[in-house]
């Protein structure tokens, strides 16, 4: 007998009959193997990809605007790109607190490598934490449609943005970001789709994996870090 599903994670495998509850977050590599085991069972074609990606640890981040601004920070550039410009701006003092941020010249930021349109959309971003007009707490309690909904009216965050802050941030286990475009190379090699899929076609095939969308993603991302020997998580 398939063991049923819990709204908002499911269960994992049954084990004497008894269907195991599964982690509501993404957090640890425990949360993540039991994700796994069941994304599995969803759809075997899978287990291909598994066998070139390996191992697939949790990707948990800090929230807050210092895993809100990691992000930004990787906003349409490489990953070393992002590593080296978020690493600059931890270390300026009070460079990962809204009220820090806000204090530092445009001097500092550019000299980190921030470009005009990062630099405006964290400012923005700096001034409604600090006046209590977004709350990142909240925003991670609420459903993705609505949380996406709400980081999004925030100028400078887009669906990409607010997808990777909730899974990465929140341990969403149910989004899976098909605006990047590792994931849609990723997808397309894994089923031999040519040209690369668009983020529709991305999003009808992973509809499939819910609610383990998370988890494919992270997958994912190994798989097409493994083929290329490199990093490919974008934060």
């Amino acid at each position: 007998m398939k063991p049923r599903r819990k709204p908002g994670g499911g269960t994992s495998r049954q084990t004497g009959g008894v269907p195991r509850p599964l982690p509501a977050l993404l957090a640890t590599q425990e949360a993540v193997a039991l994700h796994l085991a069941r994304l599995l069972e969803l759809d075997p074609r899978l287990e291909a990809v598994h066998r070139v990606a390996g191992e697939v640890p949790p990707r948990l981040r800090a929230p807050g605007f210092a895993g809100l601004a990691r992000i930004v920070c990787g906003q349409q550039v490489s990953v070393a790109s992002a590593a080296a410009i978020w690493s600059r701006l931890e270390r300026l003092p009070g460079g990962a607190t809204p009220e820090g941020f806000l204090a530092l010249d445009a001097g500092e930021l550019k000299a980190v490598g921030l470009s005009r349109t990062k630099h405006a959309t964290l400012s923005a971003l700096a001034r409604a934490l600090a006046e209590q007009r977004l709350d990142l707490e909240q925003v991670a309690r609420l459903p993705v449609e609505a949380a996406v909904a709400e980081l999004t009216r925030h100028k400078g965050v887009g669906p990409w943005t607010a997808e990777i802050y909730l899974m990465f941030c929140a341990g969403h286990p149910d989004i899976f970001p098909a605006g990047d475009l590792a994931l849609r190379k990723a997808v397309g090699e894994a089923f031999g789709i040519d040209p690369c899929p668009d983020r529709d076609a991305v999003t009808a095939i992973a509809a499939r994996w819910a609610p383990h969308r998370a988890t494919a993603a992270l997958l994912f991302w190994r798989y097409y870090a493994a083929r290329r020997a490199r990093q490919a998580v974008p934060v």
